[in-house]
């Protein structure tokens, strides 16, 4: 492992931070609002997220990138008997103690990153894609919620539904961008309900019912950010502000690709930047 890993630790926080301003996400937003030590948590956490999916998505061969997550795993282990390798491992000691962060959801995350690096993923059945849901996203949820200061059931019944929301609001945003990389996300049952029999990516795009499953799977996504809802309001208020502005940032996607109806996938769905710093300061400050 190199690159990131090499820098000294010393310039871990600023290498860290640096990467998570250069990616240009709502992420980054909606952390500012975190007092230091907990942003910093969620940094750390990111570049975790980031590294893993990077492995996942690079062009190496499936047995190189199994034996690169193998790598994490084992860095994860590292981690918690506190002498990791990694530049982000060592980020991630200090806020693995305090906020009790849990093995397992760093190890759900590799997971779910496995299953993209094995072979791409097409037309999984609705089952697999809540799997693959729950480990990308939910597991990030579970580990951010107690960065963020709420480690009650609630908050881990936000994260749970919250990150099912969000990763099915970026499958249905990123329909076309996926299948140019040779994957497809929209769950077989669904396709077949509408009458599309194929998993090639390419075919399903050119299907007159795409548009139908693409509703009908933003229904389910719908009702992951209803459950999300209900379980925000029985968390710390002000511990949670970050999963409000998030949720916010999304659904306000999640909306815009809702009245677009996938008419034209070749023009991406977007929430404009003012629009995302409104709903930051609209939801991070009570």
């Amino acid at each position: 492992m190199t690159g990131i890993a090499d820098a000294a630790p010393g310039d871990a926080r600023d290498v860290i931070r640096a990467r998570v301003q250069a990616a240009g996400t709502s992420f980054y937003w909606a952390m500012r609002i975190l007092p230091a030590a907990r942003r910093e948590a969620m940094f750390a956490i990111y570049a975790f997220c980031r590294e893993v999916d990077d492995v996942a998505d690079n062009d190496a061969p499936a047995p190189d990138k199994r034996r690169d997550l193998a790598w994490w795993r084992e860095e994860v282990d590292a981690i918690y008997a506190g002498a990791p390798r990694h530049l982000i491992g060592r980020a991630l000691v200090a806020p693995v103690a305090a906020y009790r962060l849990r093995r397992e959801d760093f190890l759900a995350v590799i997971d779910g990153m496995e299953m993209d690096a094995v072979a791409d993923i097409r037309a999984p059945s609705l089952a697999e894609l809540d799997l693959y849901c729950a480990r990308v996203a939910s597991a990030v949820g579970h580990l951010s919620v107690r960065a963020f200061g709420d480690d009650s059931p609630a908050a881990d019944r936000v994260a749970a539904a919250l990150g099912r929301a969000l990763q099915l609001t970026n499958i249905l945003r990123d329909i076309a961008e996926d299948a140019a990389r040779g994957r497809l996300y929209l769950p077989r049952e669904l396709l077949a309900a509408n009458g599309i029999v194929e998993s090639d990516p390419a075919a399903v795009l050119r299907h007159p019912a795409l548009r139908q499953v693409c509703r009908d799977l933003a229904r389910i996504a719908e009702g992951h950010y209803e459950v999300a809802d209900a379980a925000l309001a029985e968390c710390s208020r002000r511990a949670m502000r970050p999963a409000a502005i998030m949720k916010a940032i999304y659904r306000a996607t999640f909306d815009r690709l809702v009245a677009a109806d996938w008419q034209t996938l070749d023009v991406p769905v977007r929430t404009p930047t003012p629009i995302k710093l409104w709903l930051a300061l609209r939801h991070g400050i009570f």
